[in-house]
């Protein structure tokens, strides 16, 4: 196994990943995304789209 080309089969993949370091296995915890704002479609945004059936 060579470190300088990519892995060409399976095992080769699984060995590579088995010489990462421990230290590098550990879950990092995440924020948790919050609540997606709301919205609405405003006449501007309608406005954008209201002639497109003319452009198909």
């Amino acid at each position: 196994m060579s470190i300088t080309t990519e892995p060409e089969t399976m095992g080769e993949l699984i060995a590579d990943c088995a010489d990462i370091p421990p230290s590098l296995h550990t879950e990092v915890p995440r924020a948790r995304p919050g609540a997606a704002r709301t919205w609405a479609v405003d006449d501007d945004c309608h406005a954008q789209v209201a002639e497109l059936d003319l452009y198909i």
